[in-house]
């Protein structure tokens, strides 16, 4: 938390915000790219026991 003080001071608030957002989205993005991954797997594996 004390890294993000002097940070806020030189390109102000609504940057620092903007970026802490930012890398809070990615990693629900990569949770999210990871899940749908395995559900395509899952899909396939179900079609070739279904042949």
């Amino acid at each position: 938390m004390e890294q993000w003080i002097p940070l806020i001071g030189e390109v102000g608030f609504p940057i620092v915000i903007t970026m802490y957002l930012l890398l809070r989205i990615e990693q629900k993005i990569e949770a999210l790219a990871t899940s749908i991954g395995e559900l395509n797997n899952s899909i396939l594996q179900i079609r070739v026991f279904e042949k």
